[in-house]
């Protein structure tokens, strides 16, 4: 397989003008030459944070605090979650796994409520798309054990140290939510040394010491923050210190698009486009373990390949800026999972 245009190679995204080659869905080269394609091909997205489940909800519970939307065990979510019958949540997941895909995410970091039977609906729904959740399994270990690893809601809920032991034992990952409406949950969520923590608001100058002693990398995801209104992250401090990378957090609340997430991203914090497009694929897929998110020898070939002579992105000057800002789903070409 060849595809032709112009090429966000490498971890810098350097544009180059030529070809990536791929075989048997690995890169293998990446030509430069002069092509006469208009196309702009960058890594398929990894969306770091999301919960799909609440598909069934979308836009439900305006107004209502972050608490009563999905605090376990009686938020709103969860409520209409133990409503829905497992076929309805099926297919309203399915339906957002296939936006995701259409729009360019190979893969997404779930945290699945719902015990075993959770796990086992986002699989049905994902059967025979491309896009290949990373499963995080909640509420028990039996989930954990049936998923990729273990997604705790937050150390205010519960301590969490009986799911770590058994997902470190497992060699599969955790993550956790923490400091998302006060640093109350901070540093018990770092004691449990996750492999990754989930919006980090509230930070204090001590969390930010513990996040870069330990290298512990940070999902954040700004629209939901700024949706439940908790603030938004200190996102200058957290960079300093440790990895981020970005999500779109409750289908209930958001879309699941990257580019959404992208472009609000950068225009609300001092962030680079080049940055911010780290954030949005080589960033969740290191937190995941995956082999993608990078254009480049040897990494899987997931692909988004843009039109950049769309009506929206002709005649950007800056092909990075232009992607993370501007791109949108109407200017999808092609997506290679």
């Amino acid at each position: 397989m060849e595809i032709e245009g112009t090429i966000l190679r490498g971890r810098e995204f350097e544009p180059i003008e030529g070809r990536v080659v791929a075989e048997d869905g690995e890169i293998t080269a990446i030509e430069e030459a002069s092509v006469e394609s208009d196309a702009v091909v960058i890594p398929a997205f990894v969306n770091a944070h999301t919960h799909i489940g609440d598909s069934i909800a979308k836009e439900a519970g305006g107004g209502l605090t972050l608490e009563e939307l999905v605090a376990p065990p009686d938020g709103l979510k969860h409520r209409l979650l133990r409503k829905a019958d497992q076929s309805e949540l099926v297919a309203a997941m399915r339906r957002s796994l296939a936006y995701m895909q259409a729009t360019g995410t190979a893969t997404t970091i779930e945290f699945r409520e719902g015990g075993v039977d959770g796990v086992d609906a986002i699989r049905a729904a994902a059967d025979g798309l491309r896009i290949d959740p990373v499963v995080l399994g909640r509420e028990t270990i039996d989930a954990m054990e049936a998923a990729d690893g273990y997604g705790a809601s937050g150390a205010n809920d519960d301590r969490f140290g009986r799911e770590r032991t058994a997902t470190r034992a497992a060699d599969k990952l955790f993550g956790i939510h923490a400091g998302e409406v006060d640093s109350s949950d901070i540093n018990p969520a770092l004691d449990l040394d996750p492999d990754f923590l989930v919006h980090m608001v509230h930070p204090e100058p001590l969390h930010l010491e513990r996040l870069q002693d330990n290298e512990i990398p940070v999902v954040i995801c700004p629209r939901s923050n700024l949706v439940t209104d908790v603030g938004l992250p200190p996102v200058d401090e957290l960079a300093e210190r440790t990895t981020l990378a970005l999500g779109t957090d409750n289908v209930m609340t958001n879309s699941p698009s990257m580019f959404r997430e992208m472009e609000f991203a950068a225009k609300l914090f001092d962030l680079s486009a080049t940055e911010v497009l780290r954030m949005a694929t080589v960033r969740g897929a290191d937190i995941a373990g995956l082999n993608c998110g990078l254009i480049e020898p040897g990494r899987e070939a997931k692909l988004l390949v843009l039109d950049g002579d769309s009506d929206n992105l002709a005649g950007a000057r800056d092909v990075v800026r232009s992607v993370v800002r501007r791109a949108g789903s109407s200017d999808v070409e092609r997506v290679l999972l």
